[in-house]
């Protein structure tokens, strides 16, 4: 069956390298793997950035890998006044060795909270994690999350570090079934967990008013890092925008997955009525899901 094979990295698009660099470095404990270069031409063909000056820096934190684009012209600037519910809304979720010395740590640079006060300790119920959400120079969430037990526990145990590495990116959708349909059918992505997260808690770690959301885990093949699906129930999400952002816009983070079958995917995306881009070499292409979420996928 055609699919992914596994999330390899996530590409987010920024004003500046110089600053985004410093505060994943200075803040979250980022290491650099290359200096910034020009984004490969199979992969600027596929996200549409051909005739474009895109450029990326490449960083790591553990096994996972984040890469930072700047486009000029640059495209669309982050809305203002972005919350969780918005269709855009993309974080990733950082798991930490001691949560007191990452938000120390994390005080080192300037942010802008999402969570309403420190982290947030959920119920049992929601999984237990201690909890933190917050905004780049970008505007684009992060989380940092605490494991106390479990398998995510034991998943990271081995880790070096303070910042341990990206355990998922999480999206917020507002159709669940589609999406649920576009990531389990083209995509092949299994659903590994779900559940409903509520309550005070909830509510002062996402920076809204008494929200109830389904979260589901769906992992590829290679199961680390997953992806989550936020879908609010309530409060209702924002309709002020349906704008698809493109990768040369700041509001978008992309999933990057490796693919082994290509033109699989190709078609069953296509039998899928989606949209979808790929370099004229075939090593890489590029779709927009159903709430406009970004997914690069390059060639294994």
């Amino acid at each position: 069956m055609s699919g992914v094979r596994a999330i390899v990295g996530f590409s987010r698009t920024v004003a500046d390298l110089a600053v985004t660099e410093a505060f994943y470095r200075d803040g979250l404990g980022f290491e650099r793997i290359a200096p910034p270069e020009p984004v490969p031409t199979a992969q600027a063909e596929a996200m549409g950035l051909t005739g474009l000056q895109a450029r990326q820096l490449r960083l790591r934190l553990g096994g996972q890998m984040v890469t930072f684009l700047t486009v000029e012209p640059p495209g669309a600037a982050y809305p203002v006044d972005p919350a969780a519910t918005d269709p855009f809304f993309q974080h990733l979720a950082i798991p930490v060795r001691d949560i007191d010395a990452a938000m120390a740590q994390l005080g080192r640079v300037e942010t802008t909270p999402i969570s309403q006060g420190r982290a947030q300790v959920l119920p049992a119920s929601s999984g237990g994690v201690t909890a933190y959400k917050f905004r780049d120079p970008d505007r684009h969430p992060l989380e940092l999350i605490f494991f106390p037990d479990g398998e995510p526990a034991a998943r990271w145990r081995a880790a070096p570090g303070l910042f341990l590495g990206i355990d998922h990116s999480a999206i917020t959708v507002a159709d669940l079934d589609r999406t649920l349909s576009f990531l389990t059918g083209a995509l092949n992505l299994h659903v590994a967990q779900t559940g409903l997260n509520r309550g005070p808690e909830q509510a002062r770690l996402d920076g809204l008013d008494d929200p109830v959301v389904d979260v589901m885990a769906l992992t590829p093949p290679a199961p680390a890092p997953h992806m989550e699906l936020l879908h609010y129930r309530q409060p209702a999400g924002s309709k002020r925008s349906n704008t698809v952002f493109g990768a040369a816009d700041r509001a978008s983070t992309r999933f990057v997955f490796s693919v082994a079958d290509m033109d699989g995917l190709l078609e069953a995306l296509r039998v899928a009525g989606f949209a979808r881009r790929s370099s004229v070499d075939g090593e890489a292409a590029y779709c927009v899901g159903p709430d406009g979420h970004g997914f690069l996928f390059v060639k294994a």
